[in-house]
This record gives C-alpha cells, sequence and structure tokens, in this order.
C-alpha cells in the first residue's frame, strides 16, 4: 500500500522505496516487507540483503511519519527526570537509554522537570500529546516519587527510584547487596575494625547499611553504633565523619576501614586521613560508593568504590519499555535489581597490625 514515504518531492532528490524496488529489481511491496519489519517468512534472506544493499546505495532512510501512522507507533520514548540531568551520573543513564532505544531504531526525547511536580505532570502530558511509545521516569537518587499524571496511560517504567504506590515497574540498583560486597573486600583482606561514614535516613543509605551490617555479622562482626556516622553526602561530610572517627589512630583504638556513603565523601576521608599522617591503604583502607566519573580514578590513591549502575539502568528500563510496546501488555508492577560491581583499585589494602 502506497504511503507518504512513497511520494518523492520534486526537485529534493530525496530517494522513495520505489526507488529502492527499481534499483533492487523487486516490487514495492517487497521493500515494505523488509522496513516495517514483516520481511521474515514472506521474502527470501537473499532478496532482503539484496533490498538493503539498494538500499545503502540509494541512502534510502523510511519517512518515520509515514510508517508511524501505519503502526500507530512513533518509534519515541519519552524519559521525564527530576534534577538528573545536572548530576554527574546523568550522562551514563542517559547513554543507556538512548543507545539501548536506537538499536531497537527508537529515539528518546528528554524533559528535566528540575524536580517541580507540575512541570512534571506537563512533561508527562506534552509526551503523550506526542504519541510516544512508553514514558521513563528517572530520579538523581534512589527514593520513592509520586507518579506523575498520565503514566498510566502509557507503557511506563521508574528508572533510580520506586513509584509511592507500587502500581508501575521500577529499576533501581541493588543497594543491600552493592553494600555486602563492600563488606567482603574489607573481610577478605582481614579488617575487623570498621566503620561507615556519611549518608543519610534515604533508601539507599539503609540497604547498603543492612547489606553491610549482614555480611560482617556472617563473619562474626559487628559494627557498633558509635562507628556508624551519617555525616551527609558532601566533601566535607567525610572529612567530619572522619576526623571523628579517626581521633585516636596512634593509638590503635579506631577503625582500620571505612566504608563511605559515596565517593565524595570518600574523598573527604582521604583528606582526614592525610591530615592525620595516616597512608592510605597501609594505615587505613577506603571504600568509597558511586564510581563517580572524573573522580574516583583520579584521588590519590585512585578509590576502589561500589559502581552505581546507571547505565545498566538506562538500558534496562528503554528494555522494559520495549517489550510493554512489543507484547501491547502494559509491564508487571515489579522492582528489577540491578547489580553494583565492585571497581577494585589502589585504595583498599591489608589490616595493619596492632
Amino acid at each position: 500500500m502506497a504511503g507518504a514515504e512513497d511520494k518523492h518531492t520534486p526537485g529534493s532528490g530525496r530517494p522513495t522505496s520505489r526507488d529502492v524496488a527499481k534499483l533492487a529489481g523487486v516490487s514495492h511491496t517487497a521493500v515494505s516487507f523488509v522496513f516495517n519489519g514483516r520481511a521474515e517468512g514472506n521474502l527470501s534472506p537473499a532478496t532482503q540483503e539484496r533490498i538493503r544493499q539498494a538500499a545503502a546505495q540509494l541512502d534510502y532512510r523510511p519517512n518515520p511519519v509515514a510508517r508511524g501512522l501505519r503502526s500507530r507507533r512513533t518509534a519515541v520514548i519519552g524519559l521525564v527526570t527530576d534534577e538528573i540531568a545536572s548530576t554527574p551520573f546523568a550522562g551514563r543513564l542517559l547513554r543507556g537509554a538512548m543507545e539501548t532505544a536506537w538499536d531497537s531504531e527508537h529515539l528518546v526525547l528528554t524533559v528535566d522537570s528540575g524536580g517541580d511536580p507540575a512541570k512534571e505532570d506537563a512533561a508527562v502530558a506534552e509526551l503523550l500529546d506526542r504519541r510516544v511509545d512508553g514514558i521513563i521516569y528517572a530520579a538523581m537518587s534512589l527514593r520513592r516519587v509520586r507518579v506523575p499524571e498520565g503514566l498510566h496511560r502509557t507503557h511506563s517504567v521508574f528508572a533510580n527510584c520506586v513509584p509511592e504506590d507500587g502500581s508501575l515497574p521500577a529499576v533501581i540498583p541493588a543497594e543491600r547487596a552493592g553494600g555486602r560486597a563492600a563488606a567482603r573486600l574489607l573481610l577478605a583482606q582481614g579488617h575487623r575494625e570498621v566503620a561507615v561514614v556519611g549518608g543519610e535516613a534515604d533508601i539507599a543509605s539503609v540497604e547498603r547499611l543492612q547489606g553491610f551490617r549482614a555480611a560482617l555479622r556472617a563473619e562474626g562482626v559487628t559494627v557498633p553504633r558509635e562507628r556508624v556516622v551519617r555525616t551527609g553526602g558532601e566533601i566535607s561530610s567525610g572529612y567530619e565523619g572522619a576526623l571523628r572517627l579517626l581521633d585516636g589512630a596512634a593509638a590503635g583504638r579506631c577503625p582500620t576501614g571505612l566504608f563511605c556513603y559515596n565517593d565524595r565523601v570518600a574523598t573527604g576521608v582521604l583528606h582526614a586521613a592525610a591530615q592525620l599522617g595516616l597512608t592510605v591503604p597501609s594505615d587505613l583502607s577506603v571504600i568509597g560508593y558511586d564510581d563517580q566519573e572524573h573522580l574516583a580514578a583520579f584521588l590519590s590513591p585512585p578509590l576502589t568504590t561500589v559502581a552505581l549502575p546507571h547505565r545498566a539502568m538506562g538500558e534496562a528500563a528503554v528494555r522494559l519499555v520495549l517489550d510493554a510496546i512489543g507484547t501491547g501488555r502494559m509491564p508487571n508492577p515489579t522492582v528489577r535489581r540491578i547489580a553494583c560491581p565492585v571497581i577494585d583499585r589502589e585504595s583498599v589494602g591489608p589490616a595493619p597490625s596492632r
């Protein structure tokens, strides 16, 4: 059936599917089968290849508008974020989402709301008006979020956050497993006097600590309450917390391994250790969290850290949306946890003998 993509604009020089059919020596229908995903079972592999070679020779690209009118799809996925576009992790999540979508011939249209609920609702409404095939809502930090109005009207997935009402699927980091991995790394190096620095009463802090304590407890090691210093998530937080924990280091009354809420906190810990005359990792081992780009690998020493899987979350969220688009069914409202791998550098070593 002829469509808008078949009309050759006079003087435009843009090749049409009929041009491809003529060069390949096939029918126009055969070309449509190839570019509408219906070639398998209808055309031989050799014919399909001949059509693709002709399209490449002519630099032919199907008209997405015409294709969308026929399929009732736009091949566009909306991505609504709170403040993630201004964070150092945005690039990884966005790249993962965009490249995964591109591999499936979809584009990602991103809107940053600045954390304003009214803007989030408006963004979703605008994306729905543009008939996107699905929407991903991504948050800067792991937390429970309200569901913007309209998300239930299309295939929707949350990334790095969970909906307050549990009504839609979410892709989040496996924070508890990340805490366990950090503890096991310290245990493997003989550390038994350990502490936790930084963080607040958020989901990530709670789950990382739970995992950290569980892995230590399995080896008969406990973390006293006074060795969990919740000072926040900035460099100054790590500096302040480390000074409190490392006071008395010369007398051997301080921890030998510190698990930090994030890499910024770990940066502050390294500054405090240097001020106190402690060498990392000979006197003190330090583990960060995030694997923050342009930071963790460039500290002195390079920071061993647990990586947040931002890219993998973007990829997984898009795949969930694409699967829902393909089946025509809304995704199940489950929470998928993505592994947080340990990035082993140089800030963790054997526990010092005391």
